[in-house]
């Protein structure tokens, strides 16, 4: 008679089986979040962009506004709308303003925060941080009226003194003051993210490099800025994203001066075209070539930098 599996192995093999659907009951929520808020609207907006009204007559009464299918039209006008054009050229340039500027001060303040005579680096630690903490919104809002020469404490101290201050809200220094806002607020992000490289690095390799000689700026920029050269290209990678997604900085000020257009960003564009004119199917085009340039010029940088800064990771 054929005998009945012990329980031993019984029990064994429900545990297997167990552990491996363990992992996925953790996914299980990042993914269906994902799905809901991720990949299910960017799959809706790409339907979008591939769709058009067609208006038939006068565009009254029922059915007389129709959506059919566009192909690449919509593409097509976006690329050739020399709006659209013109708020990617802004952005090229703001970026090249901020990124570089954000980089070289978050590895400033990173490497005096390292140093070996650094004091108070709690403090200072939190006080470069803090503004990160505080929403795009409200930092454009307090920065916008110290932009304003009526009620700007600093206007009214360079007045006293005699000195003539610029208009940071005139079409001449507009980007650069919303440059100064998005880097006060991101400095100190990516100076957290290269100080906690820093302090991963063994102090055997300063030690060394001291009683060879080595002074501190040496140290700082032979040893410790290649070392961290993998978290200079994330952070410079981060920065890149945040820039081409510009939105919150110009919307909040744009009430203040009249120097900033409904479509001074890629992003301000899209919104403009959505909510402002309801069509939904050029905005959704937009967005997806917006999109699709961040993730070029991210996974092209990274392709470009990857054999000089991760071989050493290896």
């Amino acid at each position: 008679m054929p005998t009945s599996p012990s329980p031993a192995p019984v029990r064994r093999r429900r545990a297997q089986r167990g552990l491996a659907g363990a992992p996925w009951m953790f996914l299980g929520p990042a993914i269906t979040l994902f799905t809901l808020f991720m990949a299910l609207p960017i799959g809706y907006a790409a339907y979008l962009s591939l769709r058009t009204v067609k208006v038939s007559g006068l565009g009254l009464g029922s059915g007389a506004r129709t959506e059919v299918w566009a192909g690449l039209e919509n593409y097509g006008r976006a690329l050739a709308d020399s709006e659209f054009l013109a708020s990617v050229g802004r952005v090229g340039l703001y970026g090249l303003v901020l990124v570089p500027t954000m980089i070289v001060l978050a590895l400033l303040f990173a490497l005096l925060l390292d140093s070996r005579g650094a004091r108070a680096t709690g403090f200072s630690r939190i006080s470069i941080f803090l503004p990160y903490a505080v929403p795009a919104v409200i930092s454009s809002l307090l920065w916008g009226f110290l932009y304003l020469p009526a009620v700007s404490p600093f206007y009214y101290v360079f007045e006293q003194l005699g000195w003539d201050a610029p208009t940071l809200l005139s079409s001449r220094w507009i980007l650069f003051a919303i440059a100064n806002i998005a880097l006060w607020g991101g400095v100190g992000f990516n100076m957290i993210v290269i100080y906690t490289a820093l302090k991963a690095i063994p102090t055997d390799i300063y030690e060394a490099a001291r009683i060879d000689g080595a002074t501190e700026r040496m140290i700082a920029l032979r040893i410790k800025v290649p070392i961290v050269l993998p978290s200079l290209i994330m952070t410079f990678v981060f920065s890149m994203i945040a820039t081409l997604q510009v939105f919150a900085e110009p919307v909040t000020l744009r009430p203040l001066t009249n120097t900033i257009s409904t479509t001074w960003s890629p992003l301000m564009k899209v919104y403009r075209d959505a909510f402002t004119r309801d069509d939904i199917y050029s905005a959704a085009a937009t967005s997806i070539i917006i999109a699709a340039a961040t993730f070029i010029l991210s996974f092209g940088f990274l392709r470009l930098v990857q054999n000089r800064a991760f071989n050493q990771e290896k």
